[in-house]
């Protein structure tokens, strides 16, 4: 059987810039999940066109919120020629009922333990709606074809996922959903054979926290050592800071850089995402053991919680540079279906657009509190706009000596994609803020 694996873009005609572009790994499961004797076809919409005449037998689409429309639209056109479509991902896991009319299976959550059901029971002729495995067996290996990836990003980071669940569940996040409160993990034998099958010495780690679990970071970071990779990911600040053992050893691992969520530099606002650090001066010295630790911190900030006021956005920018924060994403917050946030919205009647296209962590699709939605979202674009001027740059590059070349490319990269948010900023406004109510 033939079959076709689909990333879609959320706009064809406007893709990502590479600077900004995050390594894939769905499709690249899927692939290794299915069996030999079928032919299989991977494409990522952000890095190459999509063939709708394409030979195959199944196409498999894996998408998230922001592209569920582009995903929806390219189920109806493979189903008008013929093809047989399973939907997965984020976004039909979260909203089934909706996504099965538009194909003719859905996989709810992972898909280790249901990818080969399903082409068995296709080929049997007995393909079911829906398919779903709550806790899939992760200890089982699967191999892994890292051959794309040096189309998909400016590192060529390949990427690696250790672990699955998170047991917060934030009021804006889907996580906890996705993937249950219990942390799981991959062996870190397979993680190890991943990284030395690619072939490859510079890796991306998709996990949501990678120190979720310390023993088993400690774990995996001890593994990694004698790899002499280099690794960025993701993880919570707070407590890596707070176990020196953990921090040395995830530097010695070969950890550039991590991708920390902050969200909010108001105390207040802080205290109620239950963050470790509860003060600004707690966090300022979190940030400054990292630098000294040789690690980079890429922060995450969300301006448009109900506390937020206009200034928000100066207070944050202000933090930021002053504490040398190498890079930031300055989001807005985004009401994903599943979350609580989306519920207690949809319920005060503030959502302004059911466009899902929109829900994309840069525009406001909700009525702020303290400001008009225009305002929010201008105020997030200046804020980055401020953060990413040449005397910013230059100010924060005397905290991130260490790693100047990558310092000063993810930089140059979030300055091109400023330009791009101002132009898009003109579309939204007429599409959602000038509506008539």
């Amino acid at each position: 059987m033939k079959i076709l694996l689909v990333s879609p873009s959320v706009d064809p005609n406007e893709k990502t810039n590479k600077q900004m572009m995050m390594p894939q790994l769905a499709l690249i499961i899927l692939q290794g999940l299915t069996p030999k004797e079928h032919q299989v076809v991977t494409v990522d919409e952000e890095a190459e066109d999509i063939n709708l005449e394409h030979d195959c037998d199944i196409v498999g689409i894996s998408f998230m919120t922001s592209n569920a429309s582009r995903a929806y639209w390219l189920a109806q056109e493979f189903k008008n020629r013929g093809k047989t479509v399973v939907l997965g991902g984020v976004h039909p896991t979260l909203l089934p009922d909706e996504a099965l009319p538009y194909g003719d299976s859905v996989v709810i959550g992972e898909a280790e333990g249901v990818w080969a059901e399903l082409l068995e029971d296709y080929k049997n002729g007995h393909l079911k709606k829906i398919y779903h495995n709550p806790r899939p067996d992760l200890s089982r290996y699967v191999p892994k074809d890292f051959s794309k990836i040096t189309k998909r990003s400016l590192f060529a980071l390949v990427p690696i996922v250790t672990s699955r669940g998170c047991p917060y569940h934030c009021d804006f996040c889907c996580v906890t959903d996705l993937f249950g409160k219990e942390i799981r993990h991959i062996p870190v034998d397979n993680i190890v054979r991943d990284i030395k099958e690619s072939g490859r010495k510079n890796f991306m780690f998709l996990d949501d926290n990678i120190i979720g679990h310390p023993s088993y970071a400690k774990e995996l970071f001890a593994a990694l050592k004698p790899l002499k990779i280099s690794w960025v990911g993701q993880s919570s600040i707070s407590l890596l800071v707070k176990d020196d053992e953990l921090l040395k050893l995830a530097a010695g691992s070969g950890c550039k850089g991590l991708f920390v969520g902050l969200e909010s530099v108001k105390e207040a606002q802080m205290s109620s995402l239950r963050k470790s650090f509860n003060s600004l001066q707690g966090l300022e010295n979190a940030l400054k053991k990292m630098r000294k630790s040789g690690i980079f911190v890429h922060a995450s900030m969300i301006f448009g919680f109900d506390e937020d006021t206009k200034e928000v956005f100066d207070d944050t920018v202000k933090f930021l540079i002053e504490n040398k924060v190498h890079t930031v994403s300055f989001n807005v917050l985004t009401p994903y279906p599943g979350t609580k946030t989306f519920q207690k919205m949809k319920g005060e009647g503030r959502l302004l657009t059911d466009d899902w296209k929109y829900y994309d962590h840069s525009t406001v699709v909700y009525q702020p509190k303290n400001m008009s939605p225009y305002e929010l979202m201008v105020g997030k674009i200046r804020s980055r706009k401020k953060f990413y001027r040449a005397w910013s740059i230059l100010r924060r590059l005397l905290g991130n000596f260490r790693h100047p070349v990558i310092y000063m490319a993810m930089n140059w990269g979030h300055i091109k994609a400023v330009k791009v948010e101002e132009k898009r900023l003109a579309v939204v406004k007429k599409d959602i803020y000038d509506k008539p109510k």
